[in-house]
């Protein structure tokens, strides 16, 4: 069990590696350019690839920092498995739920 969660973590960093590159180089272009939030978000709604983009983020965003912190809860703060596997399972929910608004948000027209 621990390999397969070892290796769904580097895979989701392999999956989110380029998207921190791009999601970083489009924030770095729109402050550059002097965009308000308004205008990224009227630039952003209702265009599907975005919306894709941020959701395909956030499910491996889920999936790679529960995995690392369930890791550190264990070997650094000694927690009992059960109790840092509920933990963990708690923050990918909260990550889902809180990333999921955000795509709608700005995806949505």
């Amino acid at each position: 069990m621990e390999a397969r969660l070892y290796a769904l973590q580097r895979l989701s960093a392999v999956v989110m590696a380029p998207l921190v590159v791009v999601h970083l180089i489009t924030i770095m272009v729109a402050v550059r350019g002097g965009l308000t939030a308004e205008e990224i978000l009227a630039r952003t709604q209702g265009v599907t690839i975005w919306s894709v983009f941020y959701a395909v983020f956030v499910l491996a965003v889920a999936i790679h920092a529960p995995l690392g912190l369930r890791k550190i809860l264990r070997e650094w703060a000694r927690l009992p498995q059960p109790a840092a596997d509920g933990i963990a399972v708690i923050s990918g929910l909260l990550f889902l739920l809180l990333g999921g608004g955000a795509v709608l948000a700005v995806g949505m027209a």
